[in-house]
């Protein structure tokens, strides 16, 4: 493959896999702990069930690391695995970045934002046709990943240092940010959903649209 560019930079293959690995122990630690008080609030304090928005249900074993109830055990994974899903989304702005892969693929054109274009791109999705002529992604995929990385993904980082006792200790600029702790802590859940949303329908259209080519070009950088 000397010569030719690769669909995916080695940068982007890397944070891939690795965020990958940290969204899912994240995610099933973080249903362990949703267990330990499963009522979410607005503001800096909440606890009596009549002041909860959401009443959660608890989630089974088979969902949740580990395997059975223990808040202090999904705490330690939950901790462990923090530190590199946050490190490893710094490194992928910087990549993208410093490599254009933000500016040339991720980046919305005023054009794409026409109503038109955008009822065409859902009919086209609808269809099945992913290709977008002259650009890597099209429209709702731009949207898509870029909502992700730019908004859920450092949006759950944020809020789970503001609902850290040393984090807000350090900053505590970061409880106003998010209107108090149990805000941080609701923000910090829907968050959470609103990845696992995107990561149902990314493995769906993945399984439509080839997945040993898309898992390969993932592995292996691809063609461009």
């Amino acid at each position: 493959m000397s010569g030719r560019a690769r669909k995916h930079a080695l940068s982007t293959r890397l944070w891939h896999w690795l965020n990958l690995a940290c969204v899912t122990i994240l995610f099933m630690s973080g249903l362990n702990i949703s267990n330990a008080h499963p009522r979410l609030y607005w503001g800096q304090w909440g606890f009596a069930a009549e002041d909860a928005w959401l009443h959660v249900p608890r989630f089974p074993g088979w969902m949740t690391i580990p395997d059975y109830y223990s808040l202090a055990i999904a705490r330690d994974w939950h901790v462990l695995m923090a530190w590199p899903f946050a490190l490893g989304l710094l490194f992928m702005w910087v990549a993208m970045l410093a490599n254009g892969h933000f500016r040339r693929d991720l980046r919305t054109t005023r054009a794409e934002w026409r109503p038109a274009a955008i009822r065409q791109d859902v009919i086209d999705h609808l269809k099945l046709k992913f290709e977008h002529e002259g650009a890597k992604f099209n429209f709702l995929q731009k949207l898509a990943y870029g909502s992700v990385l730019g908004v859920l993904l450092p949006g759950m980082v944020l809020s789970g240092m503001a609902i850290s006792p040393g984090m807000d200790a350090a900053w505590p600029i970061l409880l106003d940010i998010f209107g108090g702790r149990q805000s941080a802590r609701s923000i910090h859940f829907l968050f959470a959903w609103g990845i696992f949303g995107f990561f149902a329908i990314h493995i769906a259209l993945v399984l439509l649209s080839g997945p040993v080519r898309q898992v390969r070009d993932m592995i292996t950088g691809g063609r461009a």
